[in-house]
């Protein structure tokens, strides 16, 4: 047979990254998780609070540095997976 190809697969590196077509700043969440978007929220907010758990005892202990790291790295996770969770709820429903 000979057919043509019709192979829609993404081609490289940058095809690959652009799909699923997501607008502006939601281009820097890998395309797995963003696929994923609600379960990687959940695990980054209960990651999130275990190392705030972590900062709050350092800083409990005395030890400033480590709980600055901990607490630092708590926040961050805090917010990117409300920033997920933001973004699975404000998409359109699936058809």
């Amino acid at each position: 047979m000979n057919a043509p190809n019709d192979n829609t697969a993404p081609k490289g590196l940058r095809g690959w990254w652009l799909t699923p077509p997501r607008p502006g700043m939601q281009r820097w969440i890998s395309p797995w998780e963003y696929r994923h978007l609600r379960g990687f929220g959940v695990t980054r907010i209960a990651g999130g609070s275990v190392a705030a758990a972590a900062g709050l005892i350092c800083l409990s202990y005395g030890v400033y540095g480590w709980a600055a790291f901990f607490l630092v790295l708590g926040a961050l996770n805090l917010a990117g997976g409300s920033w997920f969770l933001t973004i699975a709820r404000s998409a359109p429903a699936r058809t």
